[in-house]
């Protein structure tokens, strides 16, 4: 715990307000209730591994987490982020360094991106500031990190985009890692927009590519 009360104690001096919890399941409750703006995740918990909490966690919600591991192994990270994590760190880390991870995706997920404007394309409509999407007159829930890739595979439409350049620049990890949580992801946004999800192509042996839609608009 002393790494957490730390952590802590830095946050609350950055200006952020923090709970800290001491097991898995404890985490797991205290993120259902209290539904903060982030979760900092160690996955050495007791009682609940923090791999599992994560899974039960996306269940349900789309908070962002950033994990924390003292494991090395490439399989640890992998498995952190193809179940959503939009960010991790290895022990040891900066305190400095978490703290920028930290503002950095809380930015993301709260939309704070360039342009402002509504974006329409066929079925699909994405508020890029309001970071809302709606398939027809449905809207529907994205987590941060599926909201940049959909964000970024429609502002690059008709290019193909390979899965090591998706990994670089939506999860903003190196290429040689894994090119198969991209191919996660890709499948869960499509899931969640249903009938608007034809709008990405798989371009065989060489990633994704956003469609044409019949018709698209900027509104202001």
């Amino acid at each position: 715990m002393q790494i957490a009360r730390t952590l802590r104690d830095y946050l609350e001096v950055a200006g952020f307000e923090v709970t800290v919890v001491g097991d898995g399941g404890a985490a797991l409750a205290s993120a259902r209730g209290e539904r903060p703006d982030l979760v900092v995740l160690d996955l050495g918990l007791p009682t609940m591994d923090g791999l599992d909490v994560a899974r039960e966690l996306r269940r349900t919600a789309t908070t962002p987490i950033v994990m924390l591991t003292a494991r090395s192994e490439e399989s640890d990270r992998i498995v952190g982020l193809e179940l959503g994590a939009d960010d991790y760190m290895t022990k040891p880390f900066s305190m400095r360094e978490l703290l920028l991870r930290v503002a950095a995706v809380l930015r993301r997920a709260r939309g704070d991106m360039d342009e402002s404007s509504t974006v329409r394309f066929g079925r699909l409509r994405i508020d890029k500031a309001a970071h809302r999407v709606w398939v027809d007159e449905h809207e529907i829930e994205l987590t941060s990190l599926e909201f940049k890739l959909l964000v970024m595979l429609h502002e690059r439409k008709n290019r193909v985009q390979t899965r090591e350049s998706l990994l670089e620049e939506v999860w903003g990890v190196a290429a040689d890692i894994t090119t198969r949580t991209v191919d996660t992801h890709v499948k869960r946004l499509r899931e969640k927009l249903g009938a608007a999800a034809d709008y990405i192509e798989t371009v065989r042996g060489a990633g994704y590519r956003f469609a044409e839609a019949p018709e698209e608009a900027a509104l202001r």
